[in-house]
Formats: structure tokens, C-alpha cells, sequence
């Protein structure tokens, strides 16, 4: 297994990978980015028509700065989109990580159309459909000569035009840009699905159509591993005390959640 094999299967395919990731050509028939359970550890959202670096780096600076979460890898698609990839410590159902991507996107992309966006995995997504999640990266793409590849955030903005490499990626420089980064860890995820949720239901509506979106029922009903957290206090127990999230982060989530909670009849306590 190369470095570059290693940095890949570390931070994006399940557990239960059988096969090395391939540094060139396309996708197999059965994305090994699914385990066979359908759960992902792998979550891709694309900016495409055009590939606007200054759009999607809001993104990228966002959930570092706001969420407090590890910075995704940056990606030329090889073909006509920039994308963020987003690693996760622990596999989650396909609906998640589909939500959380929606989440950011309402978050941080409203006014954006959403025919220019792909988040992946699809929500409808299935081990058998290798379209319903990304094409492994880096790779030749067929037909042509272009690839895709992994790039630094000071260089991204050099492929808004064009979002691809003419000659194959270097290796050991691939390994090098995700050698430093680190997947999200199931608390920071838990805390930061929390935030996108509670900020999607105070958000004001989007004045047309076109631009609006229902929030995904994972959104609207936030939860930890499975478990729905309707108490801001199993809140608190489970996020807020992990020394794995920043204290900042579970203070801010908590004070977020508790006016979405109100309407379920839950009221912040008064201390009386």
C-alpha cells in the first residue's frame, strides 16, 4: 500500500474496506466509499457552472471557524467542479451525512442555486450506484486527459476556470496535503449537526423559490449517534462535557437549541 493509498483509506473508506484505493482511473462498478452496511465515513459536496472558489472556500473557512470542525480536503473534480471532502472518525447512515451537507448548505450557500451543487453521498444513495457518491480522487478522467487531485487552499482559487490537472498528480505530494488533516470525531460531529440545525430553523426564509429548500428531517430532528437529544441538558451531559469539543462550540450549540426546543414545550430553567 502506498502513502498516498494509506492517507485515503485512513481518512475516507469504511472500516471494512477490502481493497487498496487506486491512485488513477475510475471508480469501480461498487463504491468502496460504502461499507456493507450502506454507512460512509465520506461526505463530498461539489461546486459546479462555475466552480466558484470564493463560494465554496466560505464553506471551507466556516466550519473551521464557526463549527470548529478539522478542514476537509480540497479537490478538482477533473471535469467542471471544486469540492470539499469531509471525513469522519466513525461510519454514519447515508440520511446523515446527506444532512449534514444540506445543513452546510443552507448554512453557508442559501443564494446559491442548487443545480450548481452536489452532495454526496446522494440521499438515495446505494453501494450498487457508484454515481451516488464521488469518483475516487486522484483519477484520470475518461474520455480525456485531465485529473483530478487534491490541492492546497492557496492554490484553489487558480482552478476556478479550470478545475483539473493536464499531468497526474504527484504522488507523494497527494499524501503529504492529507497527511495533515484529521477526521471529525463523533462528538464534533454530533455537536456540529446541532448547530446547523438549530441555525436552520431561526434562519428567515429565502425570498424565492428557486433558492429554498426544506430542512432535511435529520435537521429538523437533531441527533447523537442515533439517540434524539429533545433535553438541552442530555445535551450538555453528552456534548458538552466531552473534552473532544471545543467548550465554545457546546456552549453555543446549547444556547441554540434551547429557543428551537421551546415550541416542543421544553423552557430554559430559570434557576427557580
Amino acid at each position: 500500500m502506498t502513502p498516498l493509498q494509506s492517507e485515503i483509506r485512513r481518512l475516507y473508506l469504511p472500516p471494512s474496506a477490502e481493497s487498496d484505493t487506486p491512485a488513477e482511473g475510475v471508480a469501480a462498478a461498487a463504491s468502496p466509499l460504502f461499507g456493507p452496511d450502506r454507512r460512509v465515513r465520506c461526505m463530498v459536496m461539489e461546486l459546479t457552472r462555475p466552480p466558484s472558489w470564493k463560494l465554496l472556500g466560505a464553506v471551507w473557512q466556516g466550519v473551521q471557524a464557526e463549527l470548529e470542525l478539522p478542514a476537509p480536503a480540497i479537490a478538482v473534480s477533473g471535469t467542471d467542479g471544486l469540492q470539499l471532502w469531509f471525513s469522519l472518525a466513525e461510519p454514519v447512515a447515508v440520511a446523515e451525512a446527506h444532512a449534514f451537507l444540506e445543513g452546510l448548505r443552507l448554512r453557508f450557500l442559501p443564494e446559491v442555486t442548487r443545480s450548481r451543487l452536489r452532495l454526496l453521498p446522494a440521499a438515495d444513495a446505494g453501494a450498487a450506484h457508484p454515481g451516488s457518491h464521488a469518483a475516487l480522487v486522484p483519477a484520470l478522467q475518461t474520455p480525456g486527459d485531465n485529473w483530478s487531485a487534491f490541492v492546497a487552499s492557496d492554490l484553489a482559487p487558480v482552478f476556478a476556470d479550470t478545475p483539473w490537472l493536464d499531468i497526474p498528480p504527484n504522488e507523494d505530494g497527494q499524501a503529504t496535503l492529507l497527511r495533515a488533516l484529521a477526521p471529525m470525531k463523533p462528538a464534533a460531529f454530533s455537536a456540529a449537526m446541532l448547530l446547523l440545525a438549530a441555525r436552520a430553523v431561526q434562519a428567515p426564509p429565502l425570498p424565492t423559490a428557486a433558492t429554498s429548500a426544506p430542512v432535511p428531517h435529520l435537521l429538523q430532528a437533531p441527533a447523537a449517534h442515533g439517540q434524539a437529544l429533545q433535553d438541552p441538558r442530555h445535551f450538555l451531559l453528552q456534548v458538552m462535557n466531552d473534552a473532544t469539543v471545543a467548550l465554545p462550540l457546546r456552549i453555543d450549540a446549547a444556547k441554540a437549541l434551547l429557543p428551537y426546543l421551546q415550541g416542543d414545550g421544553h423552557r430554559p430553567s430559570t434557576g427557580g
